[in-house]
């Protein structure tokens, strides 16, 4: 568990609360107060914490929670106005990016879980998650704009899960949308009730641990990759990474129990 707090003069709980079960990890938010704003220390440890699991064999998904009210309410406002300077800015951006693509690059799925609000760059953190979850109570906003900052770093996650006009809808408004509207827009994959949000995970983490963790890496690398590029070198990458995904002994493992009809038992190579 991390024990990193913001402030030398006030003991309080860990920022960041870490945990695994059942090969899952869960990240939770610990600044309910400030609706878990992402501190630069905030996102220290989130960062400290995906290199970590990167490289666990152990850990086959990562969710990432909020305690409290809220999942997540973007950056820290008053910590933003506290220092403003150019050279703390671009620190705590380049920060937050790199956070947001180490999301993408490490092997095991990362599921945001959502009740409350998801704005700014909480909205951008649902975004970037390769999947979300929501309870019916959760609301999402690129809100920025209403206090004269566009969400220029949210916009980048955003229009890569949603449509263009919708993406510059949010953003230019700043206006909420419901649980139901963002799986709509293509925001969240699931929206339960919040008293089934953790029944609805487990759902969905179990379908992903029992299947081939190195179809999972794998799968996941080439899906980001190749949405980078045009479509014809699309193919020719997802065709090098079928291949080599037919030469992994899972791959042959998977397809002789289809075969046998028995269950695979894989060795995650």
């Amino acid at each position: 568990m991390s024990t990193t707090v913001e402030s030398a003069s006030v003991v309080t709980e860990p920022i960041l609360l870490r945990s695994v079960a059942d090969g899952i990890a869960t990240l939770t938010l610990n600044r309910p107060r400030q609706y878990n704003a992402l501190s630069c220390a905030m996102l220290a440890e989130l960062q400290s914490a995906l290199e970590s699991i990167e490289t666990d064999t152990a850990v086959r998904a990562v969710i990432i929670a909020g305690n409290g009210p809220a999942f997540c309410a973007g950056h820290d406002l008053k910590e933003m106005r506290g220092t403003p300077e150019r050279p703390f800015y671009d620190q705590l951006f380049a920060q937050c990016s790199r956070f947001m693509l180490t999301m993408a690059r490490i092997p095991q799925p990362v599921i945001a879980r959502v009740h409350g609000i998801a704005t700014a760059a909480g909205c951008q953190l649902v975004a970037a998650c390769d999947l979300a979850v929501a309870s019916d109570n959760a609301r999402f906003a690129t809100s920025g704009i209403n206090v004269g900052l566009f969400c220029s770093t949210p916009a980048v996650a955003l229009s890569r899960n949603v449509s263009r006009k919708r993406a510059m809808e949010m953003l230019l408004t700043g206006e909420f949308i419901d649980a139901a509207t963002a799986k709509d827009f293509g925001l969240v994959n699931r929206v339960v009730a919040l008293d089934a949000l953790d029944t609805e995970l487990k759902h969905l983490t179990r379908a992903i641990v029992a299947k081939s963790p190195v179809a999972v890496a794998m799968g996941k690398k080439m899906f980001y990759r190749q949405l980078e590029v045009g479509v014809e070198e699309a193919y020719r990458q997802a065709a090098e990474v079928m291949a080599c995904n037919m030469m992994a002994h899972d791959a042959g493992e998977g397809i002789d129990a289809f075969i046998a009809k028995r269950p695979p038992v894989w060795k995650g190579k």
